[in-house]
């Protein structure tokens, strides 16, 4: 796969996939950092795989904002959502050149980039984006895939994040993936 090439929304379902939830479960993932009544975002997040089980974990008080490139995506996470219950997810289409949000700027509590980053033209620039919409006490967990990302380009994203004004707290465990808890 080429440098910066976006997932196209034509292999969406091979993104949630049965089998993937016995190596990915989103659940597992994200307990640890969703509580009720938050406000969380999910950046890059295709149809929906994280997005629908962040919502069950923030509940009817908490916002959660899908937030990707393609429309196409977005209609099929629409889809899903409505399906499984939980319609009332934010979606949000963001440019390639930003991810425009600006009126969640300081307001979201956990912010998730998973398996996307090594597809940003402007890394520097989306993650400076990702950490001003994080709240003062903001977290993000950042994940790229082991066979698509060489530890030294995980390295140096997290050296962006770090400028930025991110702090590594931990680095959980995701099978496929090289992973990191970052905290504003």
């Amino acid at each position: 796969m080429e440098k910066n090439r976006v997932c196209p929304w034509q292999h969406a379902s091979l993104l949630t996939i049965f089998f993937r939830k016995l190596l990915q479960n989103p659940e597992r993932i994200l307990a640890p950092h969703l509580k009720d009544g938050m406000t969380a975002a999910d950046i890059g997040c295709g149809i929906g795989y994280f997005s629908i089980p962040m919502k069950d974990l923030v509940g009817d008080k908490g916002t959660v904002i899908a937030v990707d490139l393609q429309p196409q995506m977005l209609d099929g996470l629409k889809h899903r959502a409505a399906e499984s219950g939980t319609p009332d997810i934010v979606l949000h289409q963001c440019s390639t050149d930003s991810l425009e949000l600006d009126k969640w700027e300081g307001k979201v509590d956990f912010a998730l980039v998973f398996w996307m980053l090594h597809e940003v033209p402007d890394k520097q620039r989306f993650i400076r984006e990702a950490h001003s919409v994080l709240s003062e006490n903001g977290a993000l967990l950042f994940a790229e895939p082991k066979g698509h990302v060489s530890e030294k380009e995980f390295a140096k994203s997290l050296e962006m994040m770090t400028s930025t004004g991110f702090k590594t707290t931990e680095t959980p465990k995701i099978t496929l993936s090289r992973a990191a808890l970052l905290a504003k």
